[in-house]
């Protein structure tokens, strides 16, 4: 596996060769097509930006590279692209293999290494899942860093599958109704995240790895804890898109539109102040009333 290269897979000959390489390269299409919308939907990425993607070596940072690396070369505008892993030092960290991969694609990047592991082991008691405090010291390392190197912009691998997932955690568990937003400031407003993939199915993303060969370095800290909320929220939306075609589809939409008066949240909708615009427009409103009989010039006239 990690004698994989960057670029488009060899399919070899014949009919078969033929028919997977043209899948490949609808599912390709569509990734450039999906990413390329979201960049412009949301404003993600702008002349002269020098945008550092944060590379984990899992299928979906990987397969944001190289969809934006593939966008980049045909992009009417000009646009940096820095790949930056960071090497949390997890025992058994193959931390050959992302340098070896990244050298083949002539890109410039950066191995940010900090022991995260070891503080995320003393300060999470056993059993505890590991995700929260994880990814906390990975964000605040990787904005640091984004800095030194003068970063416009920090790209994450987060997909399509992942906002949904976030949307129905913080509904069952915080009750809140928020998800991942395609793109941020962070809190300290210095900032700006964005997430490409916001458009992109994880099913395609998938697809789309396993016929790169990208050299994918599973997560030992937190990928195998088993009963994770996450994972137990993924299965149950894999299930109903199983069930019933496209409801995926129709509840990702629903995440880039919303109303606030349909729900009820006090401050992102003025619920106290209905009647004093009940009391405008009714003072404002234009009533057609019938003419006098008689009077054939216009069938109706106008009365504030």
């Amino acid at each position: 596996m990690d004698d994989a290269a960057p670029g488009a897979p060899d399919f070899g000959d014949g009919v078969e060769a033929a028919k997977r390489k043209r899948e490949f390269n609808k599912l390709q299409k569509r990734l450039r097509r999906q990413v390329g919308n979201a960049i412009i939907d949301y404003g993600m990425i702008e002349q002269g930006d020098r945008v550092m993607v944060c590379l984990s070596g899992g299928k979906d940072s990987y397969t944001m590279l190289e969809v934006l690396r593939s966008l980049q070369r045909n992009a009417p505008i000009e646009f940096e692209l820095i790949a930056v892993n960071l090497d949390q030092k997890q025992p058994g960290f193959p931390d050959h293999v992302l340098p070896e991969y990244l050298e083949r694609t002539g890109l410039r990047y950066h191995i940010v290494e900090r022991d995260t592991y070891s503080i995320v082991k003393e300060k999470v008691p056993e059993g505890k899942t590991t995700c929260g405090l994880c990814s906390r010291l990975r964000r605040g390392t990787l904005y640091g860093f984004a800095e030194e190197i003068g970063a416009t912009k920090i790209a994450l691998g987060h997909h399509r599958d992942d906002i949904l997932e976030t949307l129905f955690l913080n509904m069952f568990f915080a009750g809140s109704l928020k998800a991942m937003p395609p793109k941020l400031l962070s809190d300290d407003g210095r900032h700006i995240v964005i997430r490409p993939l916001a458009y992109v199915a994880e099913a395609d993303i998938i697809e789309y790895a396993q016929a790169m060969g990208f050299p994918i370095i599973p997560c030992n800290l937190c990928g195998s804890q088993e009963n994770l909320q996450r994972q137990n929220v993924k299965e149950m939306l894999n299930e109903w898109g199983r069930k019933y075609p496209g409801r995926i589809e129709t509840m990702f939409k629903a995440v880039t539109n919303v109303a606030p008066s349909q729900l009820g949240d006090r401050e992102l909708f003025d619920f106290v102040g209905l009647e004093a615009v009940r009391e405008a427009r009714l003072r404002d409103r234009i009533e057609l009333r019938p003419l006098d009989a008689g009077d054939d010039t216009l069938p109706w006239k106008v009365q504030r």
